[in-house]
């Protein structure tokens, strides 16, 4: 809820606020499966979309999908909601945009190959730090041509020419090795087979369509990326999370603070961002999380453990929610040991315990004061969303997707002219002139050849004509010898 300036996620005796000048600070919301992390998320969602803030979502199970519907009563939210003493409350819906990588179920979401760039397609492809040098070439190499990667097939047609063409760009770029062309080619067929293809083309989004406001009340809308299907895919989801982030911090300008953040974005399943991922990468990722937060934006990472994130990341977290975690095991024990210690101790209860006695919708929170500083954290009960819980009606969605301002902007691919078109022309037009030259060098060989036998024909007319002189000539001599002595006989 949003009341009084301020984001009420939880209460006990209490009101537990998030500040919305505080909000760009960035936040964590953790705890076990089943502990109650949607339901925070989807208030959180539900209370910054009131304070006129846009925000982007993952949902990886289908139950986030109830935004745009008016929630309604039932026993437990009833008493939920006399308990906490939540006198304004009211169920409501919301501004939602509803999105989809394969856009099967919402807007289709696009990038160019270039955009995503050689580093983020290198994790996608899971290549070995050698293939992504060469596909790094590849991409230098496209660049300097005006060859644009815009879609799986331009990339793959620039791959095949640079590898038969590899000894021509060594000097200049660096040895291409034409097995990491082959595994590159490979996975790229692999990426396909997921799903690839659907997420490479144009047109592509623009991350500005994420921040739009509803005309008759400002609220901000809620971003839906439906990713059922997609979450299928470990590697591509999370490579995809990886580009919008690195996107918005290149988009967007520096703002410095403000009352409000311009958009949030909440990570679910945030562990996979930074599985197997090289130091350089989460060194960027560190980096951005650090200065992003000067361009008005709110990232808020979701995981079952604060373990699943670095601890460079973890430090730049300010507004936090730990839901219920358990220990079975001492690596268990290890976990909770330090989830208990990133918070500032509340004399009135021990943390650890805390953490694991909390029951479903309860958890401990920490949200940043108007100093910028974590406060003592407490046990508070997570208020109920005021939208539609779970999922909705297909027709419903399809309702919801018709009626968007986005409708028809990104449903049609288009395939404009890029490298592909550009290189099989100029391949194409390589292959004639090699052809003709072929076919000239043939041509040159045969009427040599024609006057080399012509030359072979000639002297040998004329060693014959000469053979023929002598033996006229011996013959004539012979007989004017014979006629000479008849004549004296």
């Amino acid at each position: 809820m949003f009341c009084n300036n301020k984001l009420l996620i939880g209460k006990n005796k209490e009101e537990f606020c998030i500040l919305t000048n505080m909000a760009n600070r960035h936040g964590l919301i953790t705890g076990a499966s089943g502990s109650g992390k949607t339901i925070t998320l989807k208030v959180m969602a539900e209370s910054f979309s009131d304070a006129g803030v846009p925000v982007f979502l993952a949902d990886v199970k289908g139950d986030l999908a109830g935004m745009p519907i008016e929630g309604s009563s039932n026993e437990k939210i009833d008493s939920r909601i006399q308990n906490l003493e939540l006198k304004t409350f009211t169920f409501k819906s919301f501004p939602t945009h509803f999105w989809d990588v394969y856009g099967e179920n919402g807007h289709p979401i696009r990038t160019t190959i270039s955009n995503i760039g050689a580093s983020l397609l290198s994790r996608m492809l899971g290549l070995t730090e050698a293939q992504e040098g060469v596909l790094t070439v590849v991409f230098k190499i496209a660049e300097d041509n005006n060859w644009e990667l815009i879609d799986l097939k331009d990339l793959r047609l620039v791959l095949q020419y640079v590898g038969d063409n590899r000894s021509s760009y060594t000097l200049e770029y660096g040895n291409v090795s034409i097995q990491s062309i082959g595994t590159i080619q490979r996975n790229l067929l692999v990426l396909e087979e997921q799903g690839g293809d659907y997420f490479f083309g144009e047109p592509s989004i623009h991350i500005k369509d994420f921040i739009r406001f509803d005309q008759n009340d400002g609220r901000g809308y809620i971003n839906i990326l439906h990713a059922v299907k997609l979450f299928q895919k470990p590697n591509l989801y999370a490579t995809f999370l990886l580009w919008l982030l690195n996107d918005l911090y290149k988009e967007l300008p520096e703002v410095g603070d403000l009352e409000k953040p311009k958009i949030v974005f909440f990570f679910d399943e945030a562990h996979l961002l930074f599985e197997e991922m090289p130091d350089y990468m989460i060194k960027q990722i560190i980096q951005i999380v650090k200065l992003i937060r000067s361009k008005g934006i709110g990232l808020y990472f979701i995981s079952q453990s604060p373990k699943d994130i670095p601890d460079e990341v973890l430090s730049q977290l300010g507004n936090r929610v730990q839901h219920a975690l358990r220990a079975y095991t001492p690596a268990e024990q290890k976990v909770i040991k330090a989830a208990a210690s990133s918070f500032r101790v509340n004399p009135n209860f021990d943390t650890e315990e805390a953490i694991q006695s909390l029951g479903t919708g309860e958890a401990l929170v920490s949200f940043l004061n108007e100093k910028g500083e974590p406060n003592i954290v407490d046990k508070v009960t997570i208020l109920p969303p005021q939208s539609k819980m779970g999922t909705i009606e297909d027709t419903t969605r399809k309702e919801i997707i018709g009626k968007s301002l986005f409708k028809g902007k990104y449903e049609e691919k288009i395939d404009n002219i890029s490298a592909y078109e550009k290189l099989k022309e100029e391949m194409e037009k390589k292959q004639k002139e090699e052809q003709e030259a072929l076919e000239q060098k043939e041509k040159e060989k045969l009427e040599k050849k024609q006057s080399s036998t012509k030359k072979k024909k000639s002297k040998a007319e004329k060693a014959v004509d000469k053979a023929t002189n002598s033996a006229m000539n011996t013959l004539g001599r012979k007989i004017g010898n014979s006629i000479f002595k008849g004549l004296f006989k």
